[in-house]
């Protein structure tokens, strides 16, 4: 039980900390461009990863998994920080809190597993509250930022299921390293060709200490917590965390730039709490049997934030 709890306070705390990366994005983007953002938020997190995951990196050095995160990693970043630019916090967090729910359908196409009926009534009841809160708009959101930001979800759907065959036997912060280095890499040209060299910080110290803590804090962090936390509960439960994402965003958005905010957005904040706590509540899922009476085989799967 202490486990477990400590599991839950990890995935909670992954998935807050997540929900501060569009906000920090954001800042940081009055500095840098989308391309430079991406590349110096990657290559910060990626040697501490490296150091970490040192004996499983030879293992992780494999032209599938360094193609996975050029395109799960410096694509979907470079997406989501062109759709920031364009767009309110709020309604960016938003359109990235549809990652759990794409990932689940995604998984169901796939047949690899599908969700029970009480997870997919959280996960409705989350989608829903996002769809209240969404309603009520937010100063600078346009519909081209929202579709970028859009495109950058369906992307790391995609990636997100794709991820658990490229883990398994191998150390994931090895994996992760590897990743992010490849959307380092992968955005590098983007950022010389259509942004230049970076420009000196013009607008004081809040943009570079928004970029160190969007490295730090909406980066490392978080994977290891969640990491930490998957490790111990299921799945379909971890995975409901991620809906904290959007919800953080969203609240950073009202607070910290003064985005509008209504009585039914407030009421659609708490559908979210109530649609993860839905999906989170799985008291008998451990230690369950299959009809046939054997064990089930545990399958690691790693959902990774943005």
């Amino acid at each position: 039980m202490t486990t477990n709890r400590s599991a839950i306070l990890a995935l909670a705390a992954a998935g807050a900390l997540w929900g501060l990366t569009v906000p920090l994005s954001k800042l940081s983007l009055d500095w840098l461009g989308g391309g430079w953002l991406t590349v110096i938020r990657f290559a910060i997190a990626a040697p501490v990863l490296a150091y970490a995951g040192r004996r499983g990196l030879r293992a992780a050095l494999t032209p599938r998994i360094a193609a996975a995160g050029a395109i799960g990693f410096g694509a979907v970043i470079l997406l989501q920080n062109a759709g920031i630019e364009r767009t309110s916090v709020s309604h960016a967090a938003l359109v990235v809190g549809a990652v759990p729910v794409m990932v689940a359908l995604m998984a169901a196409a796939l047949g690899h597993g599908v969700a029970r009926p009480v997870t997919w009534t959280g996960y409705g009841l989350a989608l829903a509250g996002i769809a209240v809160v969404a309603g009520g708009g937010g100063s600078g959101a346009t519909t081209g930022g929202d579709l970028l930001v859009l495109a950058s979800v369906a992307l790391s759907a995609t990636f997100i299921v794709a991820q658990p065959r490229l883990l398994a036997g191998r150390d994931p912060a090895a994996v992760t390293a590897v990743q992010f280095a490849a959307g380092a890499v992968v955005a590098l040209p983007h950022a010389l060709a259509f942004e230049g060299l970076p420009p000196a910080p013009s607008t004081g110290a809040a943009p570079v200490i928004a970029l160190g803590a969007l490295a730090i804090a909406g980066t490392l962090l978080p994977f290891w917590l969640f990491a930490f936390g998957q490790a111990h509960v299921p799945a379909g439960i971890a995975g409901a965390f991620l809906n904290l994402e959007p919800l953080v965003g969203v609240a950073v958005g009202w607070v910290g730039f003064g985005e509008a905010v209504a009585a039914n957005q407030l009421l659609g904040g708490v559908a979210v709490l109530a649609g993860i706590a839905l999906s989170a509540y799985n008291p008998r899922e451990e230690g369950r049997r299959p009809r046939s009476g054997r064990p089930r085989a545990w399958r690691p799967r790693l959902l990774i934030g943005t």
